[in-house]
């Protein structure tokens, strides 16, 4: 399923520590690269005692880097999401699809998955004239205002979709982003009926995505293939006349495969 949820556990088999470990590494984000052991308690629901104790043990892990009072992430936390790129059988699965697309288009294409309130992005292709520029793997956005995230969200069963909605706040970035939940509704029951999706300058003004869902056999979303350009390049219809074909295609060669 393409939205990570969490897995039924016989209480036997769940390991608490663990469990408390990963949560002190993801209380580092944007806002707070840099955490006391007792800030970190705080954000994780736990003594300052425990706090350190986690934090120190993967301070001596090359984990967590720290001066004494305050700690930080440090690279060798990359190993954990590279190794997710490396093993996981849809980004190899798409890559090469994703090349085709580049190849027809000249814009980048990627494949996206939703976990959480995220779209992230697991793999892309490049045109030699976007080397540098948009998404890169392991890039986390805003489902809402992501082509990626609202195909897939659209791909939901109704129930599965007023859920997802019920669970999670939106959040608005520019006056055009679909922040209020009727609203978003209403958006996604359309991409749904016509099978791909767009959102036009949702997080930032003047770009485009565009968007098709990746379904197996069974209807299950996998995630979406998506392309980002400037709005100011081309109308909205003839982006939609230039890029679907070639997207759409890809969507049912994979299909069969996943």
């Amino acid at each position: 399923m393409p939205i990570a949820e969490p897995t039924e556990l016989d209480a036997r088999d769940w390991i608490a520590g663990l469990e408390k470990g990963l949560s002190i590494i993801e209380a580092f984000d944007a806002a707070h690269p840099r955490l006391t052991a007792t800030e970190a308690g705080a954000r994780c629901h736990m003594t300052r005692t425990a706090a350190r104790r986690y934090l120190k043990t993967l301070a001596h892990l090359g984990y967590v880097g720290t001066d004494g009072k305050l700690f930080w992430l440090m690279p060798r936390i990359l190993r954990l999401g590279h190794a997710y790129l490396e093993s996981a059988r849809l980004p190899r699965l798409v890559q090469p699809f994703l090349q085709r697309i580049t190849a027809g288009t000249e814009e980048i294409a990627y494949l996206g998955v939703v976990d959480g309130d995220d779209t992230v992005f697991i793999a892309r292709s490049d045109s030699h004239r976007h080397t540098s520029s948009g998404y890169l793997p392991g890039s986390r956005v805003q489902v809402q205002v992501t082509a990626a995230g609202l195909a897939v969200l659209a791909s939901l069963d109704t129930e599965a979709m007023d859920q997802w909605l019920d669970r999670h706040e939106l959040r608005a970035f520019t006056s055009y982003t679909l922040s209020s939940k009727a609203e978003l509704r209403k958006a996604l029951l359309q991409f749904k009926r016509q099978g791909w999706a767009l959102s036009e300058q949702q997080l930032e003004l003047n770009f485009r995505g565009i968007a098709v869902p990746l379904l197996d056999r069974n209807n299950v979303p996998h995630g979406a293939i998506s392309v980002t350009m400037p709005i100011n390049r081309e109308v909205t219809d003839h982006a939609l006349h230039r890029l679907l074909p070639v997207m759409q295609e890809a969507a049912r060669s994979l299909r069969p495969l996943l």
